[in-house]
């Protein structure tokens, strides 16, 4: 799928010529899928954004990866994305839900971007340095620009971005990585779920059904 011209327009010329470069020259079986490397741009538009949840690169199992930052389509659920969960049910008192697919938090406008869109199989980060990170990181700065938003900041990469938002117009939630290398230093205990939902409701803005997945 092309990349939508709501996202294209907020590139500047070299980013897009960048992003021909890289659509012709990765390998066919990089992952997720060559139609899914721009779903989770496809879910949501830009003026629609209400939360950016950034990752670093997509899952490198086989069947795993959809386009969508932690999310799967089906199968088992990689440790992160089991540990997202825990962190949601203890946070909203919820049930773990019956599928892996963050799609309807992304129809609900999350942003679910991954810093590296693609990666090589059973290679993770295979595809840092490249070039995604100057396209994403221009999209992550037009989020920045718009409207107040919530921006959820996952591990030491996207950490490192906390300091280029603004965190007096938007809601700026910074934590270790989901991965079970890291989630125990802080990532649980978190509540980005029922912080972010307070914000929203503080800004007049609906809150996001986390749960009904």
């Amino acid at each position: 799928m092309p990349l939508p011209t709501a996202w294209a327009s907020l590139l500047s010329g070299a980013q897009r010529a960048q992003l021909q470069h890289l659509e012709r020259s990765l390998p066919m079986d990089s992952l997720p899928p060559r139609a899914d490397w721009y779903r989770a741009l496809e879910a949501v538009a830009p003026e629609q954004v209400r939360v950016v949840i950034l990752g670093q690169d997509p899952y490198h199992g086989a069947g795993q990866a959809e386009g969508l930052a932690f999310s799967v389509a089906s199968g088992a659920w990689p440790p992160s994305l089991q540990n997202i969960f825990k962190e949601m049910c203890d946070d909203l008192q919820c049930q773990p839900p019956f599928q892996g697919s963050l799609l309807p938090w992304a129809e609900q406008g999350v942003l679910l971007l991954n810093r590296v869109l693609t990666v090589a199989p059973g290679q993770a980060g295979s595809h840092q340095g490249l070039g995604w990170e100057g396209i994403t990181a221009s999209w992550i700065d037009a989020m920045n620009q718009g409207r107040s938003k919530a921006f959820w900041l996952w591990g030491k990469e996207a950490g490192q971005l906390a300091s280029s938002i603004d965190s007096e117009k938007h809601l700026v939630l910074t934590a270790p990585h989901p991965s079970p290398l890291s989630s125990w230093r802080g990532f649980f205990g978190s509540k980005p779920f029922s912080q972010t939902n307070e914000w929203l409701a503080s800004q007049g803005l609906p809150r996001i059904d986390f749960a009904g997945i």
